[in-house]
């Protein structure tokens, strides 16, 4: 029903990608691969994917201009980026490109789940088990529409999910937007209710409790991928964020 096209000059990347999720059972009948941004666009144009994912960086190549040259064409593809790089710069060129979402390398299983659940749902008209579009329009730690987010707070929000495993701060965002970070801080604090390390950590904690319990990873690799180098310190926020230990959501989950 749908068609799907993935674009990496890495074949590995490539051939994990079409292993990452059960294409089939999402209704993607046709998975097409290409290793070159013109490849791409030619592709683009020949087979009208649905969905395609580009690597931000493809040799000398940016695939977001790749998509650029390709919306001049008004074909309807809906597109993601996945980037090794963390830098805000890729995504807001990614984001002014119209794509659905930015994904770091390694991509997450659960992240690229998420993401073509809401694209099916909201902007191919499909359907994925009991979901609804109105959960996926909602922010999960703010449980509010991000409609009902004002640009700013959005782009704040949109640099906690590409970087939360590094080492994010409101300094290091405020810095970025050549603002002061405490009038930054109290902007978010008074849109959101949370201030910035809180929202932070609560991001992070969500994420471990996913991975925990889908995953049979070790719980010092999952508090690693979240962004915690010290595993005293993740033991210690998981514990005041849930109630309870890593082990004990997984005996349970």
């Amino acid at each position: 029903m749908y068609k799907l096209l993935i674009l990496d000059d890495e074949p590995q990347i490539l051939e994990g990608m079409k292993r990452i999720l059960d294409w089939e059972q999402y209704g993607f009948s046709v998975i097409e691969t290409c290793e070159s941004t013109e490849e791409a666009i030619s592709k683009v144009v020949e087979l009208m994917p649905d969905v395609a994912i580009f690597d931000v960086c493809v040799g000398k190549n940016l695939g977001y201009d790749a998509i650029r040259k390709l919306n001049e064409l008004h074909i309807p593809t809906k597109y993601v980026i996945m980037s090794g790089y963390s830098e805000f710069k890729y995504a807001q060129e990614a984001l002014r490109c119209g794509v659905k979402d930015y994904l770091l390398k390694p991509v997450e299983r659960t992240k690229l789940q998420e993401v073509i659940e809401k694209i099916i749902v909201e902007d191919l008209g499909g359907t994925v088990g009991n979901i609804s579009s109105e959960r996926l329009k909602k922010d999960p730690v703010l449980d509010v529409s991000y409609d009902n987010i004002s640009k700013l707070v959005n782009r704040i929000l949109l640099m906690i999910k590409t970087e939360y495993a590094q080492n994010i701060t409101l300094k290091s965002v405020a810095e970025r937007f050549q603002m002061n970070s405490t009038y930054l801080g109290q902007l978010f604090l008074k849109e959101t209710k949370m201030k910035f390390s809180e929202y932070l950590m609560a991001y992070r904690m969500l994420l471990a409790q996913e991975r925990i319990q889908s995953t049979g990873e070790k719980i010092s690799y999952i508090a690693y991928s979240v962004g915690y180098n010290n595993l005293n310190y993740f033991y210690t926020h998981f514990h005041s964020f849930f109630g309870k230990s890593p082990s004990d959501l997984r005996g349970k989950g």
